[in-house]
């Protein structure tokens, strides 16, 4: 299934009257300026949608930062932003798709197939010399009716032993993966068994998707080339929405584990390793002890950026 939608054919479908409903996910992990920045200025019609409130429930240390809401909030939210049935639904950031994306799976799991990312997002867009408009934008309801579970997803259980049945990939930076740092949850380090695939690997230096055959020779040389026994996290199932699209671009499905490491870390039962390797480095067992306290070492691989929300 196509995933991306370049500018140029937006363009084309807005200059054409094509109905589009065009979704501006601006948000990014720490910020909460997002609708200042929709209202500075966004693609022709775009409805802002925000990530916090419209694709996620409240926190619930059970469940992760970012819950996935329910089926019934979740089609209230996408009829409040004009949806209706068979519309194409193109969804951007100005981030690398690394929000749209959760916009993306999130319709893809109700069941709209034809749901796309503006890739290289709002970046892609000026730069093509097309224009912005200002101001909210509030469309008419529409009548979408939405359906669950149409994209594959692991549980907690199923994430602690997945690295027996195939691989599991932590979409966060490589210095969460280590252990070094950790901004917002209450463990660092990463699920035992987890390889590191930063996302931010997965885009060019202007924030596009790498063309489909090096996310193959990437994903390949993680061990992510067995079909069928994939599976992603992140820090709250965010940016993990971005590596399974972008998996599947490289022509492989993956599953998502909503939760992600938000829930993982906050079970004081569950084990987190820290270093470089998915186990060899040590283990924080409990949640009271540091890495540094297990001898830690983890400096060897380049440090990333602090995303994987």
């Amino acid at each position: 299934m196509t995933i991306l939608m370049e500018a140029s054919e937006v363009h084309r479908r807005l200059t054409a009257g094509e109905r589009t409903v065009l979704l501006d996910v601006r948000w990014v992990l720490g910020r909460t300026d997002g609708h200042s920045q929709y209202l500075e200025g966004h693609l022709p019609g775009a409805v802002f949608v925000d990530l916090p409130s419209e694709l996620a429930d409240h926190a619930q240390p059970a469940l992760g930062r970012h819950p996935l809401p329910s089926s019934e909030r979740f089609q209230l939210a996408a009829r409040r932003w004009g949806i209706n049935d068979g519309d194409t639904v193109v969804a951007y950031d100005n981030s690398g798709s690394m929000a749209a994306a959760r916009a993306w799976w999130m319709l893809r799991n109700a069941g709209v197939e034809t749901v796309y990312l503006l890739d290289g997002g709002l970046a892609a867009w000026r730069a093509a010399g097309h224009p912005v408009e200002a101001g909210e934008v509030t469309p008419a309801v529409g009548n979408v009716t939405l359906a669950d579970g149409k994209m594959p997803t692991i549980t907690e259980e199923e994430a602690a032993h997945w690295h027996e049945r195939g691989v599991l990939l932590d979409a966060r930076a490589g210095e969460r993966y280590r252990g070094e740092i950790e901004p917002i949850d209450p463990r660092a380090g990463h699920i035992p068994g987890a390889v590191s695939a930063p996302t931010t690997e997965n885009l060019t230096a202007e924030g596009t998707f790498l063309p489909a055959e090096e996310l193959r020779r990437r994903f390949a040389g993680l061990g992510a080339d067995v079909p069928g026994n994939l599976a992603v996290y992140c820090g709250s199932g965010v940016t993990a929405a971005h590596q399974v699209a972008a998996l599947e671009i490289a022509g492989h499905a993956a599953a998502l584990f909503p939760g992600s490491f938000s829930q993982w870390s906050n079970n004081a039962a569950n084990p987190v390793a820290v270093g470089t390797e998915p186990f060899e480095d040590g283990y924080v067992l409990n949640a009271g002890d540091s890495p540094s306290a297990r001898g830690q070492s983890g400096t060897s691989a380049a440090a990333g950026s602090s995303v994987g929300s």
